[in-house]
């Protein structure tokens, strides 16, 4: 695929999204400031193409300042091939993870937390359709053939996502990153933004 067919799609739709989806972020900017002390919007380095850092933006959905120590134990038990998921709360992410507060637990259900993503889509940081953004720590973790992921822009959504992440093992969908990288074309990313919005319905992305 065309790298600048793929980079006008992303400035295109991101810029839409952005216009009409801006009523929506005014409301959860507003509820994430009333329930929880701390800024709305959460910024994290993460590492891009060719690993090269850059300033994600999230909305909160944990209280401001919470320590990362049982995260990074999660992550590193699943990443070595364990399994320490008990429920259904999908990869990276804890079962009943203390420090979410009860409205990023709804943003977190719902994927409206990874809206301000759609900046970062326009700033060339990310693209609609990619392998999932890491963070440092985690890229650490991975072997030769999982760091082939690096070879595209982190993604907004991706094959990993609408491939039911909640029922992957992070192995798995390291895996489907690098397939990603490797069928990249105009009609897989539109695939998989087709099949983006029904498994967000179905709780499965």
């Amino acid at each position: 695929m065309s790298a600048l067919v793929k980079r006008v799609l992303d400035v295109v739709l991101a810029a839409t999204g952005l216009l009409l989806l801006t009523p929506l972020l005014a409301v959860v900017w507003v509820a994430v400031r009333l329930t929880s002390p701390g800024p709305a919007v959460f910024r994290q380095e993460r590492l891009g193409r060719d690993e090269k850092p850059f300033t994600m933006y999230k909305f909160r959905s944990m209280t401001a300042g919470a320590a990362d120590g049982a995260h990074r134990a999660y992550v590193r038990a699943m990443l070595t091939g364990a399994e320490p998921r008990q429920g259904d709360s999908g990869l990276y992410k804890l079962e009943q993870d203390p420090r979410v507060t009860r409205v990023g637990g709804w943003l977190r259900r719902t994927s409206l937390d990874e809206l301000p993503q759609l900046v970062n889509v326009l700033r060339g940081d990310m693209s609609l359709v990619g392998p999932r953004p890491v963070l440092a720590w985690e890229a650490e973790l991975f072997t030769a053939q999982q760091r082939t992921r690096f070879a595209a822009r982190p993604g907004l959504t991706g094959l990993w996502q609408v491939s039911g992440r909640a029922r992957l093992t992070m192995p798995q969908a390291l895996a489907l990153d690098v397939e990603y990288v490797r069928r990249q074309s105009l009609w897989l990313d539109l695939t998989i933004l087709a099949r983006t919005l029904p498994a967000l319905r179905r709780g499965t992305a």
